[in-house]
């Protein structure tokens, strides 16, 4: 009986521990760090589980994680069958670890428990902004400081630049590692450009990559259009 009270004790504590909310904070592949921006999962008490990035949910399906051989078991309804064997799991304080090897490398991806969804780089970037500070002249916005110019992020992945060069419209990528953007003109006349990202609470500094000067931007953070 002691035996058997035991083993379910322990399966229950297992599958509470994996319950919840979780963040990824590495991924070690090989001798390689790949860990993606603010990557989540949530494990529900029914079973079902949800992954995302940020604020954006991309994929759900179910888990199941057998207490003997420690291995979980992660079924996506709208993703590709993972063809890798399931994740051998251990548990460290409010880190969940999953190892297992994929092409011949070892993965080890550390998750931590958490309260809220984390932020990517390009959550932290929608909205609206206003030019405050200009060196360089790149593709969008000369050396020069109107006080109409400003930069709007919005959440469907499209942007709006007012600058002294016009109103210029098209799409944007934040790239899922590392704090750049990429800003992708419908005017085929206008090319694409790469900026790194420097995010400090309501302002941001763009830094273009993709140029052989030095081109910097920095906003402020607004709440309404600036008027003409």
């Amino acid at each position: 009986m002691l035996i058997l009270l035991t083993t379910l004790f322990y399966g229950c504590s297992e599958k509470e521990n994996i319950e919840g909310l979780w963040v990824v904070k590495n991924v070690q592949v090989g001798d390689k760090k790949m860990t993606p921006n603010a990557r989540w999962t949530k494990f529900n008490n029914d079973f079902t589980q949800q992954t995302g990035n940020g604020w954006f949910q991309h994929s759900n399906g179910t888990w199941d994680f057998n207490k003997n051989s420690r291995e979980l078991l992660i079924k996506n309804t709208n993703g590709l069958i993972d063809q890798n064997e399931p994740f051998k799991v251990s548990f460290d304080n409010n880190k969940m670890i999953w190892k297992r090897i994929e092409e011949g490398q070892n993965v080890v991806v550390t998750l931590e428990k958490t309260n809220e969804l984390p932020k990517t780089y390009g959550d932290h970037l929608l909205g609206l902004w206003k030019l405050e500070n200009s060196k360089g002249n790149g593709v969008f916005f000369d050396e020069s400081v109107e006080n109409n110019e400003y930069l709007f992020l919005r959440w469907d992945k499209k942007f709006l630049i007012n600058s002294s060069n016009g109103k210029i419209n098209g799409v944007y990528n934040v790239h899922g590692h590392k704090p750049e953007i990429e800003l992708i003109p419908y005017n085929s006349k206008i090319k694409r450009s790469f900026w790194k990202v420097d995010y400090n609470n309501e302002q941001i500094s763009l830094k273009l990559l993709n140029s052989d000067s030095l081109v910097t931007k920095s906003f402020v953070r607004i709440h309404e259009f600036p008027r003409n």
